[in-house]
């Protein structure tokens, strides 16, 4: 029986979605490659639905953008901010995980609406939460053991070598055994796809792709460039990715819509811009020790200092554990006064304007754990990186072995059968629209809204 065929049930036909979510893959990229020939399968597919240029979130981080896709809220509500996020009232920082997200996630509601739900490697899902079917937990479960919801999965992920994640320290080492290992991982993650895929009955199922931004990160300059080994490397690793959109497109039934998604875009990096470098060099940020490592090692007299990425906060009275600014009129004027400041940081290569905005918190966190956010967010020109270690002398360094970073404004969406994206949509869109293509009703305290029911985008005949 061919895989299409399988689990239709013989009653009443089901409307089922199958997305792929492509990590870091940018719309602008995925013309270029049309334009160029390019993604035989992937131009067929963009062919039957509505493909579109999406925002995202600020940070534009994998953590905090797959935990508004698949909740449909801004952190203010789910709660993840960063990769690394401040525990409150102390100046200790941790990762979120599932465990963070206050929301319930796309799958969930799925299952308490009695649909039958895979998803596999989606960022923020570690540890696997209880669905009516099965998650596989993303890159940051310590174990492949650990990324299974029960004994039963774990053992399956073992027999098909199942890999969390590719190992970037490969890469800062060796990229030429980078590129093998990273196919390798990918092959491993399709080999399970294809093998969940037959053994599930499921009405939602999703893959997450990771190897295309851990490429990213180590190659995409090389890309830009036209590199004589790389370039070619890098295409020969999307025509992978393309043949496998084909190979799902074979399967699929008319009663399975495909959707095809990305949490950010990326270009290659100018400068590493050390922000609390900035504080420091502008007097709002002092240390308590000559060689600070860490924010434990910020000095009480201190107005401000910066996480990942780009985040500001203000050391305020009663919030922070050894806090100065007094919350209200002076924290107002000093926010002002700090976000003016980050406006004019400059190359100091070039004198190029590297902040293109900054946000404040309330612009851009609305919901019960708002308060937890950064108190500014600088939102940066292409190119510009913005790091948050402590104590480095230089405002910018150019030469880690990351060559590309994270965009904002150029993920991509992909919904087969729909037609006519007028309205530029937002990654918070896409829970509503999965849960209104499925006619599951979708929660009042979402953000984002379905593009099924917007007049921008129609059902296609």
């Amino acid at each position: 029986m061919p895989l299409r065929d399988l689990f239709r049930g013989g009653k009443q036909r089901k409307k089922r979605i199958v997305a792929i979510g492509l990590d870091g893959v940018p719309y602008t990229y995925i013309q270029q490659l049309f334009r160029a020939g390019e993604l035989p399968n992937f131009r067929a597919i963009a062919g039957e639905g509505a493909l579109a240029q999406m925002d995202t979130t600020l940070p534009n981080v994998s953590s905090v953008a797959w935990a508004s896709f698949m909740t449909g809220q801004n952190p203010g509500k789910h709660n993840i901010y960063g990769f690394v996020d401040r525990q409150p009232g102390t100046l200790k920082t941790f990762i979120p995980t599932s465990r963070t997200m206050r929301s319930p996630a796309l799958w969930e509601l799925l299952s308490a609406a009695g649909k039958r739900v895979f998803a596999m490697n989606v960022p923020v899902t570690y540890p696997s939460r209880q669905v009516n079917g099965i998650v596989v937990g993303c890159f940051l479960s310590p174990s492949v053991e650990k990324a299974a919801p029960n004994a039963e999965i774990a053992q399956s992920l073992k027999r098909l070598n199942y890999c969390v994640d590719a190992d970037p320290l490969r890469a800062r080492a060796d990229k030429d055994s980078f590129l093998p290992h990273l196919d390798e991982v990918f092959e491993r993650r399709i080999a399970t796809m294809r093998h969940f895929w037959q053994q599930e009955p499921w009405d939602f199922f999703m893959v997450h792709i990771m190897e295309t931004d851990r490429l990213h990160h180590f190659f995409w300059q090389e890309m830009e460039q036209g590199h004589a080994k790389y370039a070619p490397a890098f295409l020969d690793f999307y025509k992978r990715v393309d043949a496998v959109l084909g190979e799902v497109r074979s399967w699929l039934d008319e009663d399975t819509k495909l959707v095809i998604l990305s949490d950010h875009g990326f270009c290659t990096i100018k400068q590493e811009v050390y922000v609390n470098t900035w504080l420091h060099d502008a007097g709002y940020l002092d240390y308590a020790v000559e060689q600070p490592k860490s924010l434990a090692d910020m000095a009480s007299s201190s107005v401000a200092y910066s996480l990942d990425p780009g985040r500001i906060f203000l050391n305020v009275r009663g919030r922070e554990p050894q806090g100065r600014v007094e919350p209200g009129a002076e924290y107002e004027r000093l926010r002002r006064e700090i976000a003016e400041a980050a406006l004019g940081m400059t190359d100091p290569a070039t004198g190029e304007s590297m902040v293109e905005r900054v946000y404040t918190r309330e612009e851009l966190y609305q919901g019960p754990y708002a308060e937890t956010g950064a108190d500014l967010v600088l939102a940066m020109r292409d190119g510009y990186d913005p790091k948050g270690p402590f104590g480095k002398p230089q405002l910018t360094f150019k030469g880690s072995s990351l060559v590309g970073m994270h965009t904002t404004p150029d993920a991509l969406l992909y919904i087969q059968g729909l037609r006519g994206v007028e309205q530029r949509p937002h990654i918070t869109d896409v829970a509503p629209t999965l849960l209104d293509l499925l006619e599951v009703p979708t929660p009042k305290d979402m953000d984002g809204r379905s593009l099924v029911a917007q007049k921008s985008l129609a059902h296609s005949h």
